[in-house]
């Protein structure tokens, strides 16, 4: 009888302590907007993995892509501050609706290549973290993607060149800045994109390297112009409250594992970018590098556009402008 007892204290003790041990393991949803093999989506498969190995699998992060949670858009900043899903990633520019100096990011044209946005981001950081927080979240990463460039039928060495196209665009910006150049703008769901081309509908599109390829752009299109119109981030935000339930060990060890894979993102993301432009290139797309003279031209057309926001923006948004001009010597 006695050894009975023993023998159910023992197993009650353990029960504790497995629920103990299960007990500390923090999981958290995560939303991700991106299709499963998008580069951002594989970035926070990757992120949730890295997460659990560097804090000793206290954080366990649960991945779900194409915006399966219900999540997808403007709305991402207020879903991760009230918690509705603790983590999830979002296009930096796409949430400057909520909060204005995001919108920084993607100004046409002032950044003129990638290790130019990588800059941008470094002096922009600190004040979107403190944006972040106001909205009870933390970064944890920031991701980019490759630079929009322009697709045409026609080689573009001028802005007279631009006049007169016909080009699909997928935001705001972009369509200002067809509009600055002559050129008719097209708000066409990407799925409608190859037909228009193939019909001539529209002559051109503004669109990265992994898109162009994912479209076959090479049936339709001729040319690539790498004008990095905008480049464009994405950022991982996890909710404060419950990044703050962590011990600090923990804390400590997520935020080691965001400044990894930024890093890594930056690399990658530059590697991916002219893996694209190769395979474009070898089913016939040619390259037209853009002279000093058509970025010159293209910046000052556009002068406005970014004049705009910065007239209605937040006082950091030009701050971080300023700084950014100062340290490629454009100012």
């Amino acid at each position: 009888m006695k050894k009975q007892i023993l023998l159910c204290l023992i197993f009650a003790v353990l029960m504790v302590f497995s629920t103990v041990a299960v007990s500390a393991e923090t999981t958290w949803n995560a939303n991700s907007v991106w299709p499963p093999g998008n580069h951002q989506t594989k970035a926070l498969e990757e992120f949730s993995v890295m997460a659990k190995e560097m804090t000793d699998g206290e954080v366990n992060i649960i991945v779900s892509s194409g915006g399966a949670l219900g999540f997808k858009g403007p709305e991402l900043l207020g879903v991760v501050r009230d918690n509705l899903v603790p983590v999830s990633d979002m296009l930096i520019s796409g949430v400057a609706g909520d909060e204005a100096v995001f919108g920084v990011v993607t100004m046409p044209f002032l950044c003129r290549s990638f290790e130019e946005a990588r800059l941008l981001n470094e002096i922009a950081r600190p004040h979107f973290d403190r944006a972040a927080e106001k909205w009870n979240q933390k970064i944890l990463y920031i991701s980019p993607w490759p630079g929009a460039g322009l697709w045409t039928t026609k080689k573009i060495q001028s802005v007279e060149d631009m006049k007169g196209l016909k080009t699909r665009t997928y935001d705001k910006n972009g369509a200002l800045v067809v509009e600055a150049t002559g050129g008719t703008p097209y708000a066409l769901p990407f799925a409608e994109v190859y037909s228009a081309l193939a019909t001539r509908m529209i002559d051109s599109v503004i669109t990265s390297t992994p898109t162009a390829v994912d479209a076959n752009f090479w049936e339709v299109l001729d040319y690539y112009h790498p004008l990095n119109i905008t480049i464009a981030t994405n950022m991982v935000n996890v909710n404060l409250d419950a990044f703050n339930r962590l011990d600090g060990k923990t804390q400590k060890a997520l935020v080691e594992a965001g400044k990894k894979m930024e890093a890594a993102m930056w690399e990658k993301v530059a590697e991916l970018d002219r893996e694209k432009e190769r395979i474009s290139n070898e089913n016939g797309i040619e390259t037209v590098a853009p002279s000093d003279e058509l970025m010159d031209s293209l910046t000052e057309i556009t002068a406005d556009i970014r004049r705009d926001y910065l007239d209605d923006a937040p006082p950091e948004a030009r701050e971080i402008v300023n700084a950014f001009l100062k340290e490629v010597g454009r100012q």
